[in-house]
């Protein structure tokens, strides 16, 4: 059978996928994409988006804990976590569905099914139905990541769980492991402590949230072990003795010295690997490094017409950059000349309690690089609005080049940061100075005024500290 013919290829319907192929669409191009599991990718059915949902149960349960702190009443406080899980399965389910709604909308045709290269512009997809063949000028590969797995520390889905049985986990852990202190690894050990579990979180970097601010890594700190948790840095899980029906004996390394302590459940968040396995790659000439795609810095990957975006793409591994590399990517394909994307003005966001959220680059960075720097901060308990809701903890930095007033960088920790961090994501992409941002009228009461406060702090005008 002869292969059918599209204008563009897209293989994997995740964020950056299904952005691609909606892109390409708009655009006027025929377009096919192929996913061999779910529409939404990893992040609408098992990362961003459920554990959102998770998480903003755990925020209100600890809430419902502060009641008598706004003058409320609620009692004999519990939750039954079935229901928690079911209510985040849903609102994956929801999303996922929609987005079958939008490329039925944009006339994509959806192939369910594993892709292969046999060439550079040929694609084999494996279905239910059997096998068969696409051919497009353009291809684009969005095929994701997975959760790394270290030797000894797999996943078994009982004792030891990856982030999807964290998920949907088969009971509530009591005594808790968490490995990694990542986004990935502190958002689950700051929902299950939240929920009671007592939590231990093993870092092997000198600090956790490592990609972060060291202050902001520092301030974070403090409030996790306040509520509880035990954080150990500069620390390796050497070894895991699993005894079935009981837990599980942790070997762990700090200081060259190793302790055992005893678990009931173990979660293993050390990172992901690219999924470049059996797509044919290295046979059409594509470079990968340590299970990553190379690429320049507009997607391209040195193939003619292959692109590769996303995680599979190499760091930055978020969502939102996925996408915005999939827009760029389609509009290329059509003869475009769209701006690569910038990983220094792409935002971070860890949504535990309290949020931590970044954009550019951390104050040891900005010195690495050689810049002159200005630094402001303001605190979140000289804020009204954060007062009224009762959220005091919390801290805005902002990092500008001293000679040309450039913000280099923005680190929040905090109630709500997740959000206010794009006010800077969009002063950063307008090329923004200091003078911008402190002329600009920030609302009141709310929280964005620490942004303004943290501006002028960084100038010796703060006004309410």
């Amino acid at each position: 059978m002869a292969a059918r013919q599209f204008d563009m290829i897209v293989i994997g319907a995740g964020p950056g996928g299904y952005v691609a192929a909606i892109r390409g669409a708009q655009l006027g191009l025929k377009v096919v994409i192929v996913e061999r599991e779910h529409l939404g990718g990893i992040c609408l059915n098992w990362g961003c988006i459920p554990t959102k949902a998770l998480l903003r149960s755990s925020e209100v349960f600890h809430l419902m804990h502060r009641a008598k702190e706004f003058g409320l009443k609620a009692d004999n406080i519990g939750y039954d976590l079935d229901a928690v899980v079911k209510r985040s399965r849903g609102v994956a389910k929801q999303l996922s569905s929609g987005i079958g709604h939008l490329m039925k909308k944009n006339k994509i045709e959806v192939v369910m099914g594993t892709a292969t290269l046999t060439s550079a512009n040929l694609v084999s997809v494996k279905t239910e139905k059997g096998a068969e063949e696409l051919t497009a000028k353009a291809i684009v590969l969005a095929t994701g990541a997975r959760a790394r797995t270290l030797p000894g520390l797999e996943a078994d889905g009982d004792l030891v769980w990856s982030y999807k049985h964290a998920l949907v986990p088969p009971r509530m852990p009591k005594d808790l492991l968490v490995i990694g202190s990542g986004a990935i690894g502190i958002e689950f050990a700051s929902f299950y402590n939240t929920l009671g579990a007592k939590t231990t979180v093993v870092e092997v970097m000198d600090r956790i949230l490592p990609v972060e601010d060291a202050e902001t890594s520092a301030f974070a700190k403090k409030q996790f072990v306040k509520q509880g948790m035990t954080i150990l840095e500069n620390a390796a899980v050497k070894q895991l003795h699993r005894k079935p029906g009981v837990g599980v004996t942790a070997h762990i390394e700090q200081g060259g010295k190793i302790t055992t302590q005893d678990f009931d459940t173990v979660i293993s968040a050390v990172g992901i690997v690219g999924n470049v396995e059996n797509l044919g790659l290295e046979a059409v000439g594509v470079k990968i490094d340590r299970t990553h795609v190379v690429t320049d810095e507009y997607c391209r990957t040195g193939v003619p017409g292959l692109y590769a975006i996303g995680d599979i793409a190499g760091a930055p591994w978020l969502a939102h950059k996925a996408s915005h590399e999939g827009v760029m990517v389609a509009e290329l394909i059509v003869g475009g000349h769209p701006h690569p994307v910038k990983p220094e003005s792409i935002a971070g966001c860890t949504y535990c309690q309290p949020q931590v959220a970044s954009v550019g680059y951390t104050e040891a960075k900005a010195k690495e690089k050689g810049y002159e720097i200005r630094v402001g901060r303001f605190p979140f308990i000289g804020n009204g609005k954060a007062i009224a809701l009762g959220e005091p903890e919390g801290m805005i930095k902002t990092i500008f080049d001293a000679k040309t007033g450039e913000l280099l960088g923005a680190h929040m920790v905090g109630a709500e940061v997740t959000e206010l961090i794009q006010g800077y994501v969009v002063g950063r992409t307008l090329e923004t100075t200091e003078e911008d941002l402190m002329n600009t009228v920030f609302p009141h009461p709310t929280l964005s005024e620490m942004m303004h406060e943290s501006v002028l702090d960084a100038y010796g005008r703060a006004l309410h500290m």
